[in-house]
């Protein structure tokens, strides 16, 4: 008879049909839907606006909307998960998800594109809003930090190749094609989604608007919401720098779709190895201490950004590697420290930290289409202030007697 593992939550099911290498292989893609969703077609973005014959924000709306109403959809998952189960929510959504994408690409102009992209969007929240949950009903203390750790660092090869996918693609189909692709992607998930296992234990009682109001009870627990706020502002900088990358290196710079894929792959090799090189760490150094530092790198490779990014592609790629390396490496903590405050109500506490993160992304994406002439100076400018405003935050927050409650572990 197997020995019981002491890193599972006791009485958490099995998954028969996944196995354990095929549920974290699951949870990866469950938490890379965003970059799936986006980073695919990010080479099409300046196709796409000259296919429509469009002003640069109107094309860009089909990312922004994307994300706010992927915000939006993971807050009501996230809820629902926890009342009526993990499976039941993401056979609905990801189902929504597959429908959409093959929608997008037939759009006949660029409203139904954004329409669609926004229900593409809702779907899609669905998974991202039980990726978290599902782990913190598997794994238990160091073993779900890693576990933590381990999938966001997976999931970044996603964004890594993605980006060389779709400049491929572009070579010999359309956009439409990558919508296409984005819908089979959805069907093989959603096959995946059939052969998982529930997860849950126990299912939160009362109606649906009870069940949506926990939402409001976990945000009242000041320790969580603290952190909450402090980690989503450094993904203002982050989704910026993704939304605006196009425009960077192909306009400003003057590469190829091709070349910008491998100058973008290049920038999620640091989102890749951020996490990893938190294992590393925290073998030898304590999680707070961890923490400062990546927001003291933040601040100091955005600076370098500001200096010397405008003088080639390589400089500018080389200059904001250690501030996606700090800012994918904060992550693992910062999502264990804030599951560490809320024992309850994971579903909901999930779907509050993706949807708090995303919606700091928005907030980056809209505010680099206000000016489209000096992207460089305002994603280094970002990740200079943000850096700072968090590592402020960061300190007061732990030092403060209201939020003491904060540990190490």
């Amino acid at each position: 008879m197997d020995k019981p593992n002491p890193s599972l939550n006791e009485n958490t099911t099995r998954q028969k049909y996944l196995g354990d290498r095929g549920m974290l292989i699951f949870l990866v893609f469950l938490s890379a839907f965003a970059p799936l969703s986006t980073d695919l077609y990010l080479p099409a973005l300046p196709t796409m606006t000259t296919y429509f014959n469009v002003p640069e924000y109107l094309t860009n709306l089909t990312l922004i909307l994307f994300f706010i109403f992927f915000s939006l959809g993971i807050l009501i998952w996230g809820p629902l998960s926890d009342k009526y189960g993990r499976r039941p929510v993401l056979l609905v959504g990801i189902t929504g998800y597959a429908i959409a994408s093959l929608l997008c690409a037939i759009s006949g102009n660029i409203y139904q594109l954004i329409f669609f992209r926004v229900l593409q969007a809702i779907g899609g929240g669905s998974a991202s809003a039980v990726a978290t949950a599902i782990v913190k009903d598997l794994y238990k203390e160091r073993k779900r930090e890693k576990t933590l750790a381990l999938v966001q660092s997976m999931v970044i090869i996603i964004p890594a190749v993605a980006p060389v996918i779709g400049a491929l693609l572009l070579t010999f189909t359309s956009w439409r094609g990558v919508f296409i692709i984005q819908g089979i992607l959805g069907i093989i998930i959603l096959l995946c989604s059939i052969a998982f296992q529930e997860t849950l234990e126990n299912r939160g009682t009362g109606n649906i608007l009870h069940t949506l109001g926990r939402l409001g009870v976990v945000l009242k627990n000041p320790r969580f919401t603290s952190l909450l706020v402090i980690f989503s502002l450094t993904n203002i900088a982050g989704l910026a720098f993704i939304s605006s990358s196009s425009y960077i290196y192909q306009n400003d710079f003057g590469v190829s779709s091709q070349v910008y894929s491998y100058f973008f792959a290049f920038n999620a090799l640091a989102m890749l190895i951020g996490p990893l090189i938190y294992i590393k760490l925290s073998n030898h150094f304590k999680r707070f201490s961890i923490i400062n530092l990546c927001f003291g790198s933040m601040v100091l490779s955005g600076l370098a950004v500001v200096l010397v990014g405008q003088l080639s592609p390589w400089i500018f790629a080389l200059a904001l590697f250690p501030a996606t390396i700090a800012s994918s490496c904060s992550r693992p903590p910062s999502a264990y420290l804030m599951l560490a405050q809320q024992p309850d109500d994971a579903g909901s506490a999930s779907s509050l930290m993706g949807s708090f993160a995303t919606i700091m992304g928005s907030l980056g994406m809209i505010i680099i289409s206000f000016n489209m002439d000096h992207l460089i100076l305002i994603i280094g400018g970002l990740y200079i202030i943000l850096g700072l405003l968090s590592g402020i935050l960061w300190l007061a927050a732990t030092s403060s007697p209201l939020l003491n409650n904060i540990k190490e572990s």
